[in-house]
């Protein structure tokens, strides 16, 4: 789902990881021709057992390795307004400024995940 960029914090420190338990990958790829995209900057955060999503300690960023992939682990994400989401950016400034929101079918998952496909600025 697009959308969700509300409680973004541009340039969210680079992370190993923010908690236990909670894993979330994907892969980022070009548009139109499927590469995958090296060193692309992937904010993520969420309302977590820590904390809504404004807490500090649920935001951070990753990169991508040489195959596009990104993992995150995290505290296990629960339900924010109803709903158990992740949200998810690409703000590098390479590419368009990409925002998702991903939902969850279920607050017991342990794990989502988020592909990007993006397209030059």
């Amino acid at each position: 789902m697009r959308g969700g960029s509300n409680n973004y914090r541009p340039n969210a420190p680079f992370v190993e990881k923010l908690g236990d338990g909670f894993h979330i990958s994907g892969k980022v790829r070009l548009a139109g021709q499927g590469q995958p995209i090296q060193n692309a900057r992937i904010q993520i955060w969420a309302a977590t057992t820590i904390g809504g999503e404004r807490e500090p300690r649920n935001h951070g960023s990753v990169l991508t390795q040489a195959d596009g992939s990104y993992h995150l682990e995290m505290h296990q994400i629960v339900p924010n307004f109803g709903q158990p989401h992740a949200h998810l950016a690409y703000d590098d400034g390479t590419f368009k400024t990409v925002f998702l929101r991903p939902f969850m079918p279920s607050a017991r998952d342990t794990s989502l995940n988020v592909d990007f496909v993006l397209t030059r600025a």
